[in-house]
């Protein structure tokens, strides 16, 4: 039997970029141990193929709440080969009809800074409000770096000086800018 989650897994277009997936499974009470076994086992499977970028599994924040599973891949591409892997297939035959999914969100580009931490239900904001959104971080990180940074690195080679740049803005853009602008934005984002 397939379910309307499977049906639109199978469906939906994958778009091109990096994939991020945010999986929620509800959890039979009682079966929390062989479902975390279970759900690495399929996370460790899914690490070996080559354009995953890493997962996570997330517990309940309260019992009886779902569980929460995070695949990264570095393009529609790398996904759709695990997606139709028989190694995946096998571990979802191994699944023991205690743990089923609830919900799926297929995540690109800077979606994934909009979803709410703990939650693999929330579907992000607007696409015009998340660019919004982005600007006003990249603007200040911006003018950090030609401002402070780049005055520092003259002697570095260009490769070097552009991939240390780029981790920089990653890691504030990703840990500290848009953290806090999702925040401080946070009614403007979601008014409902």
């Amino acid at each position: 039997m397939t379910t309307s989650v499977e049906a639109e897994r199978r469906s939906a277009p994958v778009p091109s970029g990096e994939v991020g997936l945010l999986i929620a499974r509800q959890v039979e009470p009682g079966h929390e141990e062989d479902f975390e076994k279970w759900a690495r086992g399929v996370l460790t499977a899914a690490s070996a193929f080559p354009g995953h970028l890493g997962h996570g599994l997330f517990r309940p924040s309260r019992p009886g709440e779902p569980w929460c599973l995070v695949h990264r891949f570095r393009d529609a591409e790398a996904h759709a080969r695990w997606d139709a892997s028989p190694e995946r297939a096998a571990w979802f035959r191994r699944a023991d009809g205690h743990h089923w999914e609830v919900d799926r969100r297929r995540l690109t580009g800077i979606e994934g800074w909009f979803v709410p931490p703990g939650s693999a239900h929330a579907a992000p904001p607007p696409r015009w409000k998340m660019t919004v959104t982005a600007v006003l971080g990249v603007y200040p990180i911006s003018l950090l770096t030609g401002a402070v940074v780049q005055p520092q690195l003259t002697g570095v080679p260009s490769l070097l000086r552009t991939g240390l740049t780029a981790v920089m803005f990653s890691v504030l853009m990703s840990y500290a800018v848009m953290p806090a602008l999702t925040w401080t934005l946070r009614r403007w984002l979601r008014p409902d």
